[in-house]
């Protein structure tokens, strides 16, 4: 059982219950408007009530309300009680979701109604407007578990970081996992033609670079093209470089909204619209072949990334003759080793050929990226071909 704030049972909550419609509770006419633009800006279809609404099998007219299709105050997925009507809903079952909102909050006792409602926040209009339409849009889409956002960067040129990430993302693609590859390299030459769809119907990074506010995540996912059971956020082959970091951030979290796994790969300069993307990864893979001129490169590059990354790991690919083992290129950059990978032979021309990296099940790419997602989702041994 879940357990939510105090100790108390909580449930969940998403688009399931009440078909995600959230439930506003205020007799504020002006509060009301406040709430019923943002709830139009989020695409949710509130209900509304003055008072409590009373469950079903309780004899009061709201149970009877719900029973014709409207909503109680239990069974809402979301509950914004206006300031106004704090005081009739209090003694109302304890239950996560639920905001206490209002235009004028200045009142010290507005925490106390905000105690005896059990509400998780204090919401102040119009400062709070944006942190509530993300809210109540996760209710419309379903918002869960976020994906697991895994970053791929390369400690040195030509370290095969764009290879491993496509890889990666293919494997858990094949896994079964919802599966989202965004190319953050505006120089890398585009993870799309990487995948052999650079002709592919979809939207590319210059779509996206007027985004300021939200991205819902279900229009992000079906606007971009489908390449080898993933979707692929790439660069098209035009003169725009750069995409702003507010693009950057409001992309990366309606990929990760649907949950699943969200591979970016990344370039080795860290400027601000990288920094956007590294806060929001859960892990980055450094790539660094086994050499030392490489591991003196991937020192600067570790650094840089290690002031906006939460857990960074190195993939220490192959081993040249006389060069460095996996053990001590981790231990000369300080960075825990998530692994090596193998020279895997044949690799390039099959590429050139149309076959994405990772797609040969027996491959030493595709054993690497296999065995790093079983452990790092904790799947079941045995990942599909």
């Amino acid at each position: 059982m879940l357990v939510g704030g105090g100790g108390r049972p909580a449930r969940a909550v998403g688009a399931g219950a009440a078909g995600g419609r959230p439930l506003i509770i205020t007799e504020d006419p002006l509060l009301l408007d406040d709430l019923l633009r943002l709830c139009a800006a989020a695409g949710a279809e509130p209900h509304v009530r003055h008072s409590m609404p009373e469950q079903s099998g309780t004899g009061g007219t709201g149970g009877a309300e719900e029973v014709r299709g409207g909503v109680g105050w239990e069974s809402a997925p979301l509950v914004l009680v206006g300031d106004d009507a704090a005081r009739r809903v209090r003694g109302a079952p304890r239950r996560d979701g639920v905001f206490l909102v209002g235009r004028e909050l200045d009142d010290p006792l507005v925490w106390q109604r905000a105690v005896e409602i059990g509400a998780e926040e204090v919401l102040r209009l119009p400062d709070a407007e944006s942190r509530l339409v993300d809210r109540i849009a996760d209710v419309v889409e379903g918002a869960g578990k976020p994906a697991l956002a895994v970053g791929v960067i390369g400690g040195s040129g030509g370290a095969g970081a764009s290879t491993l990430a496509c890889a990666l993302a293919i494997r858990a693609a094949r896994a079964g996992e919802r599966t989202i590859l965004i190319d953050g390299d505006p120089l890398g030459g585009g993870m799309d033609v990487l995948l052999g769809g650079e002709g592919a119907e979809g939207l590319r990074w210059p779509d996206f670079a007027g985004s300021r506010g939200r991205v819902g995540a279900g229009a992000l996912e079906e606007s971009l093209p489908e390449l080898h059971a993933l979707r692929v956020l790439s660069w098209d082959r035009g003169e725009r470089v750069v995409v702003p970091p507010a693009a950057m951030r409001s992309v990366l979290a309606a990929a990760r909204r649907r949950g699943g796994v969200v591979v970016v790969d990344l370039p080795r300069r860290v400027d601000e619209a990288v920094a956007e993307v590294l806060a929001q990864l859960d892990l980055v893979l450094m790539v660094v072949p086994g050499e030392l001129r490489s591991v003196a490169a991937a020192g600067r590059v570790a650094a840089g990334v290690r002031m906006v990354a939460r857990d960074v790991r190195v993939v220490v690919r192959g081993r040249c003759p006389g060069g460095l083992d996996a053990e001590t290129v981790a231990g000369l950059l300080g960075v825990p080793l998530a692994g090596e990978v193998p020279v895997e032979m044949g690799l390039p021309g099959r590429v050139a050929e149309g076959e994405p990296p990772g797609a040969q099940r027996r491959g030493a790419l595709a054993r690497f990226c296999d065995g790093f997602w079983q452990r790092a989702l904790g799947a079941a041994p045995g990942v599909p071909a």
